[in-house]
């Protein structure tokens, strides 16, 4: 399988989440105002998405293609099926 060329900075970014979700539990372990950790929470799920969106454009650039290029329809039947399911998660 291809390398996926995303791979560093889904693991840099999932870093970055890391720290983010313990500086959340800090707030809310100091009685921070509401608002100002709904603000990080936020911040959270958009960078969240921008991973998922990085990890989608891997898929379909190594293991979508691949099911294209191996010319079996049964296995790129199910890689299109598999990307419509992700796709439809995403959304939610």
């Amino acid at each position: 399988m291809p390398e996926k060329k995303n791979k560093d900075a889904v693991q840099k970014r999932l870093a970055r989440l890391e720290g983010q979700i313990r500086g959340i539990a800090r707030m809310v372990e100091q009685d921070r105002y509401c608002v100002d950790v709904l603000m990080q929470t936020a911040a959270v799920r958009s960078a969240l998405k921008a991973v998922e969106r990085l990890l989608i454009e891997d898929h379909a650039n190594t293991c979508m293609e691949g099911a294209i290029l191996s010319g079996d329809p049964d296995e790129q039947r199910a890689k299109f099926r598999e990307m419509v399911a992700l796709l439809e998660k995403a959304r939610e």
